[in-house]
């Protein structure tokens, strides 16, 4: 049991409990014991995509912190919250509603590498003590700026201060997971409400970097529209290489689990790699590596690579002028 589960993770459910509801499974099922950990926390109040790392795979965890991810989420305009989200109080309301006209046209200034300042209410650290543990006692929190890059950012229309809707839940456009696809409302029907009614929410979809926010980005495109807003839904579609294709519910879980067959859902550790080329390794190469020797005279190019003996992985190996290196070995 080495390699990855992707949970469909509910709402209010928190990361770390995702991983307790794996490992009590893998107890349940008999498996064994094994170290589990998550690829990337998402909010107790998201849903979506949240990569489970078992056994082996757990070394690769901290890599997909750095890996880019896909969210749907919904701006409510009109209130902003102390905590972004629908979970906080109100600190400030507008009358204006912004057009759809407006919302698309804005989001130019939001794509691209961007500044922003992180949530009061987020895990970051502020002199050693949570950001949100801060805040949470009744302390000012003033977080510090940050580089993210929005790579592709889009608006699927939904209902209008009118109390009319662009699209029924049967038009929305499904959650995104490929970034090569297009998002200018491919699949969905042409709205029958004009761009100009105001607007009282809007849907949108985001491809982003490590470390985006995506209640600061509400935040700050409401603030940019002359209103305030905050999220209302965030489901995260894609974590790295993972997708909702590949995720599983709690339900499914429990029930693979009974069934002793959760190998039916565990994706390979290499598939966290998928964008590193393998390496083949004879026998006496995969000894080396093992003991932490340093391969000479390999005839790759530089760079890192999925170092393998059979389809068996051995480890995340880093080539530079034909010497190999171990960046991360695993015990399988």
């Amino acid at each position: 049991m080495h390699g990855w589960i992707i949970l469909d993770k509910p709402l209010g459910l928190g990361s770390t409990q995702g991983v307790s509801a794996v490992k009590r499974v893998l107890r349940q099922g008999g498996y064994g014991k094994f170290k589990v950990g998550h690829g990337g926390t998402l909010d107790p109040l998201a849903t979506g995509v949240l990569p489970i790392a078992v056994g082996e795979a757990t070394k690769l965890a901290g890599r997909m912190l750095d890996s880019d991810k896909i969210y749907d989420f919904t701006i409510l305009f009109g209130v902003e919250t102390d905590t972004l989200d629908a979970e906080g109080v109100s600190i400030a309301t507008a009358d204006v509603r912004p057009t759809m006209a407006a919302v698309e046209a804005v989001l130019a200034q939001f794509t691209g590498p961007i500044a922003q300042v992180p949530p009061s209410y987020s895990a970051l650290k502020v002199d050693g003590e949570r950001a949100y543990d801060l805040a949470r006692a009744g302390h000012a929190v003033l977080l510090a700026s940050r580089n993210v890059t929005i790579y592709a950012l889009a608006a699927h229309p939904t209902r209008h201060s009118s109390g009319s809707w662009n699209r029924t839940a049967e038009q929305q456009p499904a959650p995104h997971g490929d970034p090569s696809v297009r998002w200018d409302d491919e699949g969905g029907e042409e709205s029958t409400t004009s761009s100009e009614a105001p607007a009282e929410e809007v849907t949108l979809t985001a491809h982003v970097s490590k470390g985006t926010y995506i209640r600061s980005l509400a935040r700050d495109i409401a603030i940019a529209l002359g209103t305030v807003g905050h999220v209302t839904m965030l489901r995260r579609t894609k974590a790295g290489p993972f997708g909702l294709q590949n995720a599983i519910s709690l339900d499914k879980l429990d029930e693979l689990g009974q069934a002793r067959a959760l190998e039916d859902v565990l994706l390979p550790l290499r598939v966290a790699l998928d964008d590193i080329p393998a390496l083949s390794l004879t026998p006496d190469q995969a000894g080396a590596l093992r003991q932490g020797r340093i391969l000479a005279g390999i005839a790759a190019d530089d760079g890192q690579y999925f170092a393998e003996l059979d389809a068996v992985p051995v480890a995340l190996v880093e080539v530079e002028d034909g010497d190999v290196r171990v960046v991360r070995g695993f015990n399988m």
